[in-house]
């Protein structure tokens, strides 16, 4: 008897996220072993991952499970996971837009959907959200293309740009654009502090604070959270605390760590990346910091990008009263993040009910298949009934 199982494998480079693709049709039907297969798969729990794919980084220990659609209106099913690095768990509560940049490019070359050049266009029904995603691919002689001259900060590469519509991205997951119905809600901190903040649910949900009112000023980078844990702590009290608010669960101590998402934003400024380079404030229409699982994102989530550009439109939200006035007559949102500036075309309209619509939400990004084969996983756990 074989001790191990070969499993179809592509790793993909999509937007500044890397994670690993699978087809469901490869995988268990039963969805505990499943999920034990894919942890088997990125060597989880181990804090380095040394014995299976993951990167050891929220970024990298992501999976996309892709299938052949039965809907009308989609091509391909698509299931994201965050896989846990130090715990034994995929967390499936959320989408990831990055991740989200691959799907297409992986269905055209697996073969999953018609080829139309120069740009096909594949119909993504994300599982997560019960959303469907418009991926426009480049294509040539029957496969994506990679090379391009389309440059996403954050990635040290161009390549062919992949442009993502999000197709009424509102409500992603608590049904509602403004989950609480108000464009503001006030949170009470732990520390005796009260604090204005808007939850926003656009692609994914997501709560957002002005960062004066929380002491930071929005320039902060990933490496400053080493000698200041305490933003790190602070972003995940207002996470948690929003989580019970969009009643995405009623004990705190059970909220997903990758959903709802949490940002401090800023008015647009003079800053520097990650790696030293100079943003001015003109380049960028607010300043944006976000969370990656236990760490700050070294850029920006696609779908943190939709949804804090939608919030930006919101009128009222602490967003809107934060980005610049460029934003607000373009219907783009250029956000500011530690590996630079990523754009985001949003179109938000007020309904004669007072309702906010979010009508468009969309985002350019590249994606590059680095390797694909087979990934080995041990025979007991694939079939765990067995002997």
């Amino acid at each position: 008897m074989r001790e191990f199982e070969r499993i179809r494998t592509a790793i993909i480079r999509g937007g500044t996220s890397k994670g690993v693709y699978l087809l469901a049709s490869d995988l268990p039907k039963d969805p505990a072993v499943r999920d034990k297969v894919i942890l088997s798969i990125f060597g989880s729990p181990d804090p380095r991952q040394i014995n299976g794919l993951g990167g050891a980084d929220p970024l990298t220990s992501k999976v996309a499970i892709i299938a052949p659609s039965r809907r009308e209106d989609a091509d391909v099913d698509y299931t994201f996971g965050y896989v846990g690095i130090e715990k034994a768990v995929v967390d499936y509560d959320g989408n990831c837009g990055n991740i989200s940049q691959g799907v297409g490019p992986f269905a055209v070359d697996e073969g999953l959907v018609p080829v139309t050049e120069p740009i096909t266009t594949v119909r993504i029904f994300n599982t997560n959200t019960q959303k469907i995603i418009e991926a426009s691919v480049p294509v040539r002689d029957g496969k994506a293309i990679t090379e391009g001259d389309f440059v996403v900060n954050g990635v040290p590469a161009s390549g062919a740009k992949i442009l993502l519509n999000f197709v009424n991205s509102g409500g992603s997951k608590t049904g509602k654009l403004l989950p609480t119905g108000n464009v503001v809600d006030t949170m009470e901190l732990a520390d005796g502090r009260s604090v204005r903040v808007s939850l926003v649910d656009a692609a994914n949900p997501a709560v957002f604070v002005q960062a004066a009112d929380i002491g930071f000023t929005g320039r902060e980078l990933p490496k400053d959270t080493t000698t200041n844990p305490q933003i790190l702590a602070l972003m995940e009290e207002i996470r948690v605390k929003a989580a019970v608010r969009m009643r995405r669960v009623s004990d705190p101590e059970k909220a997903s760590p990758a959903v709802p998402k949490v940002a401090f934003v800023a008015p647009p400024q003079d800053y520097e990346t990650s790696t030293g380079k100079r943003i001015a404030a003109a380049e960028c229409d607010l300043l944006a910091r976000t969370k990656a699982l236990a760490v700050m994102h070294k850029a920006y989530a696609v779908t943190g990008g939709i949804c804090v550009g939608a919030a930006a439109l919101i009128e009222g939200t602490v967003v809107n009263e934060t980005v610049g006035p460029r934003a607000k007559t373009t219907g783009v949102v250029r956000v500011g993040h530690p590996s630079g500036v990523s754009d985001f075309v949003i179109t938000v309209s007020k309904k004669p009910s007072g309702e906010f619509e979010l009508i468009q939400s969309g985002v350019a990004g590249t994606s590059r298949r680095i390797m694909d084969g087979y990934v080995y996983v041990p025979r007991k756990i694939f079939f765990p009934g067995e002997g």
